[in-house]
């Protein structure tokens, strides 16, 4: 297992998927579900691509699991594009970021994997600065937080199954997979309440795919050679990163309490990566 790259994956997929939360909420005034179309279209592009080029198997060999996790991946992006439609983009994330406990507690289950109590503090302390830094905000609609909560336990359960799939399936497979169910639920149910795009929106539109592959790709790579207790606390950081982005293009202000929200969420998620090297190490 290889952690060092495990994290550096993971930090460049928050950065792509902050950028790409922030272009969904410029782009509210489409249907929810016509963003989760452009968005897998976009990145199919690139899986088809990439998949064709390098001569790899389209169909890969573990086809139950793979749809599995293009359901339940289309499932959590759905949700999570609703949220940002009733609330504010940092809240949505905030939110849906609380993933990580659930993909621990399905990694309980699912994967037999461990979890040390003093982890589940460090868990704690992370979720604690996520209610702070945007959990309690008072344009957070009660329809809103249950879409992010939704989408908060699918996406744990999305991780937990990319690491029950391991390395025995090319990345760019498993996002093929995965665009190729969710833009054909996302057409279908765009279909309903299409608005045909124009200028300048037609290019972010397609954007939402590149930053979307980007992200995908990398949040993968990670959770196939890292540990899921490990890497996905590091998706808190997207918070942060989220936050830095919607000041600069949405005109959010973030008050004292916010700053705190992002140090403990942070602290939380360097001490679990912390723990986990010095038990790792002991243990060996």
């Amino acid at each position: 297992m290889d952690l060092r790259r495990a994290i550096y994956f993971m930090m460049l997929s928050t950065i792509a998927f902050a950028c790409m939360n922030v272009l969904i909420k410029y782009l509210t005034a489409y249907d929810t579900f016509e963003l989760v179309f452009f968005r897998s279209l976009g990145t199919l592009f690139f899986t088809f691509g990439i998949l064709i080029h390098k001569k790899i198997p389209i169909l890969g060999t573990h086809k139950k699991l793979l749809v599995l996790r293009g359901v339940v991946g289309v499932t959590s992006m759905s949700l999570f594009f609703l949220a940002i439609h009733y609330m504010p983009v940092g809240s949505a994330v905030g939110l849906r970021y609380i993933s990580p406990i659930f993909a621990a507690i399905f990694a309980i289950f699912m994967l037999k994997e461990k979890i040390k109590p003093v982890q589940w503090l460090f868990f704690l302390m992370s979720f604690v600065g996520v209610i702070a830094l945007k959990g309690f905000d008072k344009n957070v609609s009660i329809l809103g937080f249950v879409f992010a909560i939704a989408a908060a336990a699918t996406s744990g359960l999305v991780y937990t199954i990319i690491r029950k799939i391991g390395d025995r399936e090319h990345p760019v497979v498993i996002v093929n997979y995965f665009m190729c169910i969710a833009t054909v639920v996302g057409g279908v149910l765009a279909s309903f309440n299409w608005k045909t795009p124009h200028g300048i929106d037609i290019l972010l539109l397609f954007s939402l795919g590149v930053l979307g592959y980007v992200g995908q790709i990398f949040m993968t790579k990670a959770f196939q050679i890292g540990e899921t207790n490990i890497i996905a606390p590091i998706k808190y950081i997207e918070v942060v990163f989220s936050i830095v982005a919607g000041i600069g293009f949405l005109n959010e202000e973030y008050t004292i309490l916010s700053i705190v929200g992002m140090l403990l969420i942070i602290t939380g998620v360097l001490l679990n990566i912390w723990y986990k090297r010095k038990y790792s190490a002991i243990s060996v």
